[in-house]
């Protein structure tokens, strides 16, 4: 009677995250999907059963490729880059630094800034002739004005930065509770056996930290493929479609072009993709956090 008791007490205390989990995330991705099968409904007219219609022409679909692609180098530029410049600060403001506090403050301050701020305040970097980046380069070397972000070849580069900034500090801040977690007399034991700095964190801190190495980097991979707000303010996607990312592209089909069916043929696409590289990332990395 006991065990029952407490069983539905475990049940309704699980009720609510389960009723919000069911709402906001399992109904809409099976909506998602179903939608995707049917045509954009218009005023009166309902939408219809289309089959794969919406699949076609999504393979026929010349800017769906170009924004995968621009996706791909996005995820290759911001994620390597986001870990590791994390890692490389968690590891500096973890040790006996001089005013670490202030470091730590420094480094996650992007993190806690409103996405559309930030985009603003890259844009008085950015800004040809006005920006700061234009004012150093022809301040003291007398270069001429560049227009990074309305330039095809040097706009998705310049998002890249803007990512990577807004993302290390956060991800240094899961990194850093890791390390504190780490217990000292292991950097004791190495000290005594006399191993290098670089052999302990190559042999003892980097396989004790592969867990929160494996939650930040599927967390990266799903921060490449949701920015939006920065593309909005800054670019637009443009120009020629050059800086525009999956989510992005997604957005203007519904609620710019108006095309919900296409958009939900979209976003399945999207979420494959995610659920593919999350399961990759699981399968890669878990030898390596289980040491088996």
């Amino acid at each position: 009677m006991m065990h029952r008791r407490e069983w539905v007490y475990g049940w309704l205390f699980l009720s609510p995250a389960l009723l919000f989990l069911f709402t906001f995330t399992h109904y809409p991705a099976v909506k998602t999907v179903i939608s995707s099968f049917y045509s954009t409904p218009k005023g009166r007219r309902p939408a219809k059963f289309i089959g794969s219609e919406n699949y076609q022409t999504l393979i026929q679909d010349d800017v769906f490729w170009q924004v995968l692609v621009n996706n791909f180098w996005f995820a290759v530029g911001t994620i390597p880059i986001s870990i590791g410049l994390a890692l490389l600060m968690a590891l500096w403001v973890n040790s006996k630094l001089k005013g670490r506090t202030l470091s730590r403050v420094a480094f996650f301050a992007p993190t806690v800034l409103p996405l559309i701020a930030v985009a603003n305040i890259w844009m008085f970097f950015y800004t040809p002739g006005f920006g700061l980046i234009d004012q150093f380069r022809s301040g003291l070397f007398g270069l001429p004005a560049i227009n990074l972000i309305g330039n095809p070849d040097t706009v998705l580069a310049a998002m890249i930065v803007v990512a990577i900034w807004k993302e290390a500090g956060f991800f240094m801040i899961f990194y850093l509770a890791a390390l504190q977690s780490i217990p000292p007399v292991l950097k004791e034991a190495a000290d005594v056996e006399g191993a290098s700095s670089f052999y302990y964190l190559r042999r003892i801190l980097l396989p004790l930290l592969m867990p929160t190495t494996l939650f930040v980097s599927i967390n990266a991979v799903i921060n490449s493929f949701r920015l939006v707000d920065h593309i909005f303010v800054m670019t637009e996607g443009g120009p020629d479609n050059a800086s525009s990312l999956l989510l992005y592209y997604i957005y203007e089909t519904a609620f710019k072009y108006w095309q919900t069916g296409y958009a939900a043929t979209l976003t399945v696409v999207m979420l494959v993709l995610l659920s593919i590289l999350a399961i990759g990332q699981f399968f890669l990395f878990d030898r390596k956090v289980h040491y088996q």
